[in-house]
C-alpha cells in the first residue's frame, strides 16, 4: 500500500492518501507568519520533503519533548501556567526534511535545519488556524494516529497555493 501526506496550508488541512485516495484528513496549524523556506523566518517551508525520523513511539499522550527527547513529564495546566510562552511540542514528532536542493535542502532554506516537525501542541484550540512557528501542529490524538500511518522515508508535499 503505497501512503502520501499532503498538507494543504490554505486549507490547513493534511491530507493522509492510500493508493491515490483520500484516506483521512486532519486539521492541522501552519506558521502563523505565513510560507517560506528562510532560517530563523519562522514561516512553514514548502514543496517536497521526507518523513526524516519518527520520535515518541510508545509514549503516552501529552509527553513533552525537548531536543527530540522525551522529557518523561507529561503536559497538564500547571506546567502551562508556569511556562505560559512555551511553544510545547508535545507527543509525537515526525521530523521533515526538505528534498528540493536550495528550495528546502541545504544553505539557509534547509527543513531538516531549522527543525521543521509535524508534532502534537497544547494549543489544540486553534488548530485549523495559521497559528505556529513554522512546524505543522495537530491535535495530540490525531498526531498519534497518524503516526502509525507513516514511515520513515515518507514523501511529504506541502502546498504553496
Amino acid at each position: 500500500m503505497r501512503t502520501q501526506l499532503i498538507i494543504d496550508t490554505q486549507q490547513q488541512t493534511l491530507l493522509l492518501l492510500q493508493n491515490g485516495a483520500l484516506f483521512k484528513s486532519y486539521a492541522i496549524s501552519t506558521a502563523q507568519k505565513g510560507l517560506g523556506e528562510q532560517k530563523n523566518s519562522f514561516q512553514t517551508p514548502r514543496g517536497w520533503h521526507i518523513i526524516r525520523a519518527k520520535i515518541g513511539q510508545n509514549q503516552p499522550i501529552y509527553t513533552i519533548f525537548k531536543a527530540r527527547r522525551s522529557t518523561k513529564q507529561i503536559y497538564n495546566p500547571k506546567l502551562a501556567a508556569k511556562h505560559p510562552n512555551t511553544d510545547w511540542i508535545l507527543s509525537r514528532i515526525l521530523w521533515l526534511s526538505g528534498v528540493e536542493k536550495f528550495k528546502n535542502r541545504l544553505g539557509n532554506t534547509d527543513t531538516m535545519q531549522r527543525y521543521i516537525y509535524i508534532h502534537g501542541t497544547s494549543d489544540e484550540q486553534n488548530i485549523g488556524k495559521a497559528n505556529s512557528m513554522g512546524c505543522i501542529r495537530m491535535k495530540n490524538s490525531d498526531i498519534i494516529e497518524l503516526f502509525d500511518f507513516v514511515l520513515v522515508g515518507q514523501f511529504v508535499f506541502i502546498t504553496y497555493i
